[in-house]
């Protein structure tokens, strides 16, 4: 494989196509690599001689007259120094091409014959992207091949996703499922043994670890699952495992455009919830159902296009069926601190999404504490006009929590205008941003206006539509703000004691400040949810007026068991020993500058515990 020193871009011998034709009868059983292939092409060492803005111009000008043949492309990009790093200028210019109806075909065609024929990255990106606009059926065995390049996954999916959702699922699963248990169902998916599909379909975990959002939406694309439901219609394995999928693209961990993207979402729902009277009332069950129906009743399976009715008669049929005494008593033999908690769960939560239908005006403000086992998020979901805000407008990470919103009153209308932060993104608001809103008393009525979030949505190529303002009856709001404080059936004892410490400290910050110490997080363990958490930083100095290097705390941790008494009383009795003993004293160290904890004689924590 050699490049002419005049090419910039890396030229292979033969077109990139047939090289994976090869590739792929080259691998065992014709089924690649986990991760696909990666194509050796020129170091990444920056942008060289043309910037992105400058390469998507440059693209736009060899693209203006659409030439005849790839050639003739070809030798444009060469010459205005488009090179492989470039790919994504490339298929954003094609994208924005302005092209009249009378040159679709010609597209097609130049497209077709730089997908198949092209030898270097910028050209088959062009072939790709002019596809996506303009392919048609006869193009999914090209583009499918084509994706098996990780430098072409993205917008080979893309194109397919238009044309052929189940192959663009299997290419999407054969390069981004890396856990090692989806590898026996991604081999019977690309070999289209429809027996052995099924049987991988039930047999891998689905629990968030293995499987999330984006991988759930795409195992059902792949799997045909609506099919799989009407083909084996009293199959309760396969039947759970399509809830269980469900559950995973609604998650508030994941993506809303998954399940919003799901284009068989209202079919498998209701072949679950109409077929869920088959299944035995096991605990993994109850739970998944009872997810299903808090998702219905106020996540992002609120935004479905769903027919008038349909949606309460769901979610109706749920509460029948999990009133039932059969079901109300399926984590009765729950055996397992996990499995006891996420029973307690079920308890606390089995009637919360049937007891408030979603209106369509006005507020509606619900905690909602999903599946422990999913390690889901507790989340302050708020309904406007019968739309879950967070996931309709934001769609990147869950609601803040109830300690954030309600605790602190930052829900609550005054006079002065106050910009609330609902939700951040998952990674961090630095990366990929938050949402924000403005909350204003305007005499008889509450206003939020001045929207803050991210210029562009998930799952959309455009900028993000401007938000209105909306405006409730103050009194109605003022009502529900106050009932959703007020309300706390979805919390648990650790939760409840660690709500209790905090109030407690925040009254009281010396009861910390006395041993050189201030609050940190607080909350309940993530492994264990039945423990309260209390962290705190430790400067020496400050109690006594001279504080030594700030800039270099130690960051302690307090594991605080669930004794079994009430909860008010955890919380007394672990303030009163932070009044009474220095914290320090039983405290673990859990963050900071290693060196000042080693310096004051603090043992760092072992990463391998």
């Amino acid at each position: 494989m050699s490049a002419p020193k005049e090419h910039d871009a890396l030229a292979f011998p033969t077109s990139l196509y047939d090289h994976a034709l090869r590739l792929l009868r080259d691998s065992p059983g014709g089924v690649p690599p986990r991760h696909g292939w990666f194509l050796h092409q020129e170091p990444a060492t920056g942008e060289g001689p043309l910037s992105r803005e400058d390469a998507r111009n440059a693209v736009g000008e060899a693209l203006a007259p659409l030439p005849d043949d790839p050639v003739t492309l070809h030798h444009r990009f060469v010459r205005l120094g488009i090179r492989d790093r470039h790919s994504r200028p490339v298929r954003s210019a094609v994208a924005e091409l302005p092209l009249p109806a009378g040159q679709w075909g010609a597209a097609r065609s130049l497209g077709r014959r730089l997908a198949r024929t092209g030898t270097t990255v910028p050209a088959v990106a062009a072939g790709i992207a002019l596809l996506a606009r303009f392919g048609e059926p006869e193009d999914v065995p090209c583009l499918s091949v084509l994706g098996l390049f990780r430098e072409f996954t993205g917008p080979a999916v893309d194109a397919l996703d238009v044309l052929d959702r189940r192959s663009a699922a299997v290419v999407w699963l054969t390069v981004h499922a890396r856990r090692d248990e989806l590898q026996p169902l991604v081999r019977a998916l690309r070999t289209g043994n429809r027996p052995a599909v099924r049987t991988e379909l039930v047999a891998f975990p689905a629990s968030s670890r293995s499987v999330g959002s984006a991988a759930a939406r795409r195992i059902a694309e792949a799997s045909r699952l609506p099919e799989l439901l009407d083909r084996h219609p009293f199959d309760t394995d396969l039947l759970a495992r399509a809830g269980r999928l469900l559950v995973r693209m609604g998650s508030s961990r994941g993506e809303p455009t998954d399940l919003l993207d799901y284009c068989d979402a209202l079919g498998v729902y209701d072949s679950v919830v109409t077929r869920a009277g088959l299944l035995p009332p096991t605990l993994d069950n109850a739970a998944m159902l009872l997810s299903l129906a808090l998702d219905l009743s106020s996540g992002t399976g609120v935004l479905l296009n769903w027919p008038p009715g349909r949606r309460a008669a769901l979610l109706e049929s749920l509460g029948r069926l999990l009133d039932e005494p059969r079901w109300a008593a399926a984590g009765a033999a729950a055996s397992g601190a996990e499995q006891r908690f996420r029973a307690d769960w079920i308890r606390r939560t089995g009637r919360q999404p049937f007891k408030r239908p979603a209106t369509s005006g006005g507020l509606r403000i619900e905690v909602v504490a999903g599946d422990p086992a999913d390690r889901e998020p507790v989340e302050t979901r708020i309904i406007v006009d019968g739309r879950p805000v967070v996931p309709a407008v934001f769609g990147r990470g869950p609601a803040h929590s109830p300690e954030y919103l309600l605790d602190n009153g930052l829900l609550r209308a005054g006079t002065e205008p106050r910009e609330v932060q609902l939700a951040k993104a998952h990674c961090t608001e630095g990366c990929c941003g938050a949402l924000y809103v403005t909350v204003r008393r305007d005499a008889d009525q509450v206003v939020w206006e001045n929207w803050r979030r991210p210029q562009t949505v998930p799952g959309s190529h455009g900028p993000a539509p401007e938000l209105p303002a909306h405006r409730f009856d103050a009194s109605a709001y003022d009502a529900e703000t106050a009932r959703a404080e007020d309300d706390r059936p979805w919390s648990w004892p650790a939760r409840t004691t660690a709500r209790l410490i905090k109030a407690g400290l925040v009254e009281k910050p010396e009861l910390l400040s006395r041993w050189d110490a201030r609050r940190g997080w607080i909350g309940t363990g993530f492994d264990d949810p039945d423990t309260t958490v209390v962290t705190f930083l430790y400067v020496p100095g400050p109690a006594a007026g001279r504080p030594e290097r700030a800039e270099e705390s130690v960051q302690f941790r307090w594991v605080v068991p669930d004794d079994g008494t009430p909860p008010r009383a955890q919380a007394a009795a672990a303030l009163r020993r932070l009044a009474e003993e220095d914290p320090k004293s039983y405290a673990r160290v859990c963050g900071g500058s290693r060196e000042r904890a080693e310096e004051l004689g603090f043992p760092w924590p072992d990463s391998t515990r």
